[in-house]
């Protein structure tokens, strides 16, 4: 899992018109990355609270709720959109015969949005972001696509910056953003407390 950005569930923020991505397939299952929507809620709900629970994303430590996703999707600004990636069975032709017998309905495995960096009107092009992938779809490169689609909706909404910060232990999430064109500007140290100990972040950002 990867998550850039701040705190995923500011107040501001999408209802969605961004266009649906198709991707490659990944094993035996394709997905594809589309907005968000309320029905997506309780799904959302749930990746994010794996996220909070395995402590390598957020200092967030609160549980959320479903209704508290589905009201979060609705209170926000299209400029801050939320967009997931829902997996679905390869097609028949690409998957031996054993296999075309059990494929499954299309579930979403991850989600991702832009949020307001700081509300203040001179940060009105800079956006955070947030990346969160299903346990089972880490490491299956999602989360890439997803954050590439984050990064188109940048440039469509006239963002000329994303900014994020990460904890420096999620060495893949580090790895990959830098793959996507992030730098490293510098280290908060001891920025939050998560289970009574001291936190650093590590603060990167990318021209659009």
């Amino acid at each position: 899992m990867i998550q850039g950005g701040s705190v995923p569930d500011r107040p501001s923020a999408s209802v969605i018109s961004s266009r649906a991505v198709s991707t490659p397939v990944t094993g035996t299952f394709a997905y594809r990355v589309r907005p968000a929507t309320p029905a997506d809620a309780e799904a959302i709900c749930r990746i994010y609270n794996q996220g909070i629970e395995d402590r390598v994303a957020t200092l967030e430590t609160e549980l959320r709720t479903p209704d508290e996703r589905r009201q979060w999707l609705t209170n926000r600004s299209p400029r801050y959109p939320v967009i997931v990636a829902v997996a679905e069975p390869a097609s028949t032709s690409v998957r031996p015969p054993s296999e075309q017998a059990s494929l499954t309905v299309p579930a979403t495995v991850a989600w991702g949005s832009l949020n307001v960096f700081n509300a203040r009107e001179a940060y009105r092009f800079v956006a955070d972001f947030s990346v969160y992938v299903e346990r089972a779809w880490r490491g299956k490169g999602v989360g890439r696509a997803l954050l590439a689609r984050l990064i188109e909706l940048g440039r469509e909404h006239g963002f000329h910056k994303l900014a994020l910060s990460a904890f420096p232990t999620n060495a893949g999430g580090v790895a990959l953003y830098e793959r996507m064109g992030f730098r490293t500007v510098g280290i908060y140290r001891e920025q939050g407390q998560l289970d009574g100990r001291w936190v650093d972040t590590i603060i990167m950002e990318k021209l659009l």
